[in-house]
């Protein structure tokens, strides 16, 4: 481990000083090789499926497992996409004079090396190693499990690309020790690695944040709420309501209770029911929900549930207060969003509610790299230092003080 880690380091040095144009072109034949190596992935990614179905994995983690020609396409667009952006690298954040004449420069700079621990989407191997590489850092990837083989087949794609390239293969690694020992001694190189950004359940990001001598950004789970007030246009939310639970229940900005406020109730439960109806969504809901529609009545420890599959708690709220106040209460800082016409009520809403993205008459199911036009994200932070909601090249980046002097002594 400390032999990887330390060539790991020495990588990062060659590849923060890649220039623009390098960096671009060699991403581009990332994207390409990803397309004309899909057979070969999807023949890995079809040994993992079989292996995860034998495991009884969840409809879920299947559906985040597979790889299909039209997911490998999407995977070499984001690639494509994190190298249209601008170059995150040598940015000038800000400069000034001081008294004593020193000319200062706040410089933007890769981090370092990065270890990524994730589980089950293997999509996140290419998507992270594209945004390290732009944003000139070493990425140590460490996947789950039940995707070995696929994590496998695109981290060997992508290291022949920077083979053909004469660049060190060692920019995109996968952990050799990918057993629970391996994370645990991973997570204690704060000499060789300068951030870990675990993604995944509860469970791996508690164990990683409460272990880690390295700097962590959590990717923290998603309790997405959304508040339908009484002023909120009726031809709207249920297409919303429907997009944010439905779509893929089984990701972190999917919504995981519906607040509607009390004098709409009546009115637009039962509408909401039917859909929800037809979409196999399982309801759970408050007393006052269970007056106009047939729930099973919500727990304390339901409202704190991230259920990642087609279930949704619906809670009748007074106003905008105790909607902000049960967000507080049972938000993870992740995506909560506001349905309504009055934008007093908008504004209080977004102005008072924490968390990384908060939305006004959208869907939460857009805190995503992608959509966010970021190309792909690393993770969705839930941090409130250093990077917050989703993580592009721009967060991976640190920065250093160049100061230029004429011979100024102090």
């Amino acid at each position: 481990m400390q032999k990887f880690l330390e060539e790991a380091k020495k990588t990062s040095r060659t590849i923060a000083n890649l220039d623009a144009h390098t960096k671009n072109n060699v991403l581009r034949q990332m994207a390409n090789a990803l397309v004309a190596h899909s057979d070969y992935i999807i023949e890995h990614n079809s040994k993992d499926m079989s292996e995860g179905t034998l495991n009884n994995l969840s409809s879920a983690l299947l559906d985040r497992l597979l790889l299909t020609k039209d997911r490998v396409e999407a995977m070499a667009l984001a690639i494509k996409q994190i190298a249209d952006q601008k170059e995150p690298v040598g940015r000038t954040l800000e400069g000034w004079i001081t008294e004593d004449g020193l000319d200062i420069k706040k410089i933007s700079v890769p981090i370092g090396v990065i270890g990524i621990i994730y589980e089950s989407r293997p999509n996140v191997t290419s998507d992270t190693a594209a945004l390290c590489f732009k944003s000139g850092n070493v990425c140590v990837l460490k996947g789950g499990k039940e995707a070995e083989r696929s994590n496998q087949a695109i981290a060997n794609v992508l290291k022949q690309v920077l083979e053909d390239n004469k660049l060190p293969t060692q920019a995109i690694s996968l952990l050799p020790d990918s057993s629970r020992k391996g994370v645990a001694k991973l997570i204690k190189q704060d000499k060789y690695v300068d951030l870990i950004v675990p993604r995944g359940g509860e469970a791996l990001i508690r164990y990683v944040s409460e272990n880690s001598s390295v700097p962590v950004i959590k990717h923290d789970k998603g309790l997405c709420h959304i508040f339908v007030d009484k002023d909120a246009a009726h031809n709207k939310i249920i297409d919303i309501a429907i997009n944010a639970k439905c779509q893929r229940p089984g990701v972190c900005n999917s919504m995981e209770t519906l607040l509607v406020h009390e004098d709409i109730a009546a009115y637009l439960l039962p509408g909401l029911y039917d859909e929800f109806m037809e979409h196999g969504t399982q309801l759970k809901g408050c007393d006052e929900t269970a007056k106009y529609i047939d729930v099973t009545i919500a727990t304390q420890e339901d409202y704190s549930t991230e259920y990642l599959a087609n279930i949704l708690n619906i809670k009748v709220v007074k106003n905008v207060d105790e909607a902000i106040e049960h967000i507080a209460t049972y938000g993870s800082g992740h995506s909560e969003s506001i349905l309504s016409e009055n934008y007093t009520v908008v504004n209080k809403f977004l102005d008072q509610v924490d968390a990384a993205c908060v939305y006004a008459n959208a869907s939460t199911r857009f805190t995503d790299g992608g959509a966010f036009g970021l190309g792909a994200e690393v993770g969705i932070s839930t941090n409130k230092l250093h990077s917050r909601g989703p993580m592009g090249i721009n967060d991976l980046t640190t920065f250093k003080y160049k100061i230029y002097g004429k011979g100024q002594v102090r």
